[in-house]
């Protein structure tokens, strides 16, 4: 399968494009950016065409792989699906639930498949963690997600103005949804700097609780998942290396592949990544009110 990847960034380059030329089902056949120069030059390190043109190189390839700011990412994916191309996307989806809701619309109308990239559903510890906790009946679960920007790669300005809510929130949401079931209400408080805390309600009649800063100080970082019920407390381990990120990037595009030849959905697909955007959006309100607030359907 014929790839492009949109974006020109860090991510972009060591992720998504690394993945792609190194994957035996996968083409990377070239690199769009807003910036011609920058696009060329990302182009030129994997030994493909770099170019500003998006019309043209969605003409020449089956799938995209896309890697800019949620905002730019909504807009992109829109118009690749409307083209019939395949979406490996990032997370959040959107920044806000209408952008969210257009992306997961085209994907429907134009029947491609999609699959956005939440990191750790990728891992097969993961799953192995989700098997295990649906043996069991469940009372709730604990995330707890401390980490910082400064320094690093991804201390960029929509993680600055957004927060940790809307960069680490989804992974967080991503690991509590498929154990516990859909969240149909949110508790907010903030803390300092980022750092904002999530009591959930889920369907199951569980409740959780959420942790997420991007600000918190070195030594605080680290991440803590559990979940908890009748069978006792199971504990997902982190996994931080780099080498982590690119193997679940590779299962994702070999995921996505997989949909796009069988016709089927994939549960990480843009309408989960959808429902991820809408709880956001509710914590960022219940985070406004001081209030309990409802989950919209």
């Amino acid at each position: 399968m014929r790839f492009a990847v949109l974006g020109t960034g860090y991510w972009a380059r060591r992720v998504h494009a690394a993945t792609l030329a190194d994957h035996p089902d996968a083409e990377l056949a070239g690199v769009w950016g807003r910036d011609a120069a920058r696009a060329a030059e990302a182009g030129a390190e994997f030994e493909v065409p770099g170019t500003d043109d998006l019309d043209a190189l969605l003409a020449d390839v089956d799938a995209v792989s896309i890697a800019v700011p949620p905002d730019v990412q909504a807009g992109l994916a829109v118009r690749a699906a409307e083209a019939g191309r395949h979406l490996l996307l990032e997370k959040p989806l959107a920044l806000s639930v209408e952008d969210a809701d257009r992306v997961a619309g085209a994907v429907r109308a134009a029947g491609v498949a999609s699959v956005v990239l939440f990191t750790d559903r990728f891992r097969p510890e993961t799953a192995t963690w989700l098997a295990q906790a649906a043996r069991g009946r469940l009372a709730g679960g604990a995330v707890s997600w401390l980490g910082s920007l400064a320094g690093s790669p991804f201390d960029t300005p929509w993680r600055r103005e957004h927060g940790a809510l809307w960069d680490v929130g989804p992974h967080a949401l991503g690991l509590l949804v498929p154990a516990l079931g859909p969240v149909v209400s949110v508790q907010a408080g903030a803390g300092r700097g980022d750092t904002v805390h999530l009591v959930l309600q889920h369907d199951s009649g569980a409740a959780s609780t959420v942790t997420v800063s991007s600000t918190v100080a070195e030594l605080a970082a680290g991440v803590e998942v559990s979940v908890h019920g009748d069978a006792g407390r199971l504990v997902l381990l982190p996994e931080r290396e780099p080498a982590a990120v690119l193997d679940a990037a590779r299962v994702a595009v070999t995921d996505l592949v997989q949909a796009a030849l069988t016709g089927g959905t994939h549960p990480l697909d843009a309408g989960f990544a959808r429902d991820v955007v809408v709880v956001l959006a509710t914590a960022q309100r219940a985070l406004a009110s001081g209030c309990r607030e409802a989950v919209p359907a």
